[in-house]
């Protein structure tokens, strides 16, 4: 596998074979990584969250209609 230093770019190289741009910056990747990882999880507690805001209204709509089924 042959690889060019790409130009004023100190941790990229380019595959003369395929022309794809490899980054061998493993300290960036490993810190994208747990960026990525981070807002996975982010937007899953923000998913957890809502669903249970979601329960809870509709808990909360059971709740006035049978109150008010029984107030007569």
């Amino acid at each position: 596998m042959n690889h060019l230093k790409v130009e004023n770019e100190d941790h990229l190289y380019r595959d003369v074979n395929t022309g794809a741009i490899i980054n061998t910056d493993r300290s960036s990747f490993a810190k994208y990584k747990a960026s990525r990882n981070k807002y996975r999880n982010m937007e899953h507690e923000l998913d957890y969250v809502k669903s249970e805001i979601n329960d809870l209204k509709t808990l909360l709509k059971q709740l006035i209609k049978s109150d008010g089924s029984h107030s007569s």
